[in-house]
């Protein structure tokens, strides 16, 4: 066991999944050669040859549609996006095809391909390099969206997603790359897509995030009981967990980067003023973007949630 960051963690996940199983590839942007926008393939194509770490074109929606294609046949592609706005260029793919197989084809075919991709803010890049749109996929029935919020989660994740029969969209937080690290096991293992962690235990408030906001959001707690979740996969989410937690504290706060209206954090909001309305103590608070395109890098720091509206939702929620 050593301590990794998310992109030594991702690494790790993909040569011991490449090395346990000859179907699973890699293709995308600069991922063979020069491995990655970010790194994260650097060593496979040496390791594995070019027939399974492949550089393609600058064209998303070729990508995208070229893994579909390759999962259907029988291939396990993991599709690196360079960032999460360039997969716009690459949903009808997902959202036509990679996601409708089994259900177009009766069970007869599945797609079980992964698409990484970074997303969110904290890099101040151009344009289209910090979207937190997780809530647009999560609304695709047969595609599964996972985000890992630390190295652990991000290696366990990612084998579960590999070996996955359908598709899964895998969103990897630039803001925390190399910012964090945590002991990861050498050997391989695997996390339970549709489960979620909980990351700190409390009595008063439940407070679900995933992501970069994961950590900010427990960062705010340190006056309040809170019971923080990460959800670490969106689609399918573990609403058993969310549910049975708010029936414990009666609050739910929910922390997410994306901008408010259709973010998320609405599902949860909803889920939990069905199942668990009558546990409530106050009505639930969220915390998210303004409805606003993401800022160009100047103000990208005021367009995040930041720790002081983190703390003010839970004193809402506490003085209700």
């Amino acid at each position: 066991m050593g301590k990794l960051n998310i992109v030594q963690a991702i690494n790790q996940a993909l040569a011991q999944e490449m090395e346990k199983d000859p179907d699973v590839i890699i293709i995308g942007e600069d991922v063979a050669k020069d491995g990655g926008v970010f790194r994260v393939t650097q060593g496979l194509l040496d390791k594995f040859g070019p027939e399974r770490v492949i550089d393609t074109p600058l064209a998303e929606l070729g990508i995208i549609g070229t893994a579909v294609g390759l999962a259907a046949y029988g291939m396990k592609p993991v599709a690196e996006i360079q960032f999460m706005g360039f997969t716009y260029a690459g949903l009808e793919q997902l959202f036509s095809h990679a996601s409708r197989i089994r259900s177009r084809s009766r069970g007869a075919f599945s797609c079980p391909m992964v698409v990484r991709t970074p997303y969110g803010i904290g890099i101040k890049p151009p344009e289209l390099h910090s979207e937190s749109s997780e809530a647009l996929f999560a609304h695709m029935p047969g595609l599964k969206v996972v985000i890992p919020s630390n190295p652990y989660n991000a290696k366990g994740l990612l084998v579960s997603a590999i070996r996955d029969p359908d598709p899964v969209l895998f969103m990897e937080a630039s803001r925390l790359y190399r910012s964090i690290k945590s002991d990861v096991p050498e050997e391989l293992y695997s996390i339970p897509l549709g489960k979620a962690n909980i990351y700190q235990e409390g009595s008063e408030i439940t407070v679900v995030a995933w992501g970069t906001m994961l950590h900010r959001a427990a960062e705010a707690s340190e006056d309040f009981d809170c019971e923080i979740i990460d959800l670490q996969t969106i689609r399918p989410f573990d609403e058993e967990t969310v549910v049975n937690s708010v029936k414990k504290t009666g609050r739910l706060v929910v922390v997410h980067e994306a901008p408010r209206v259709c973010g998320f954090g609405a599902e949860v909001a909803a889920l939990v003023a069905e199942e668990a309305f009558g546990y409530l103590k106050a009505p639930v608070v969220r915390v998210a973007a303004p409805d606003a395109v993401v800022p160009m890098a100047r103000l990208e720091d005021h367009y995040m949630p930041s720790q002081e509206m983190i703390k003010k939702a839970y004193q809402k929620v506490m003085q209700y």
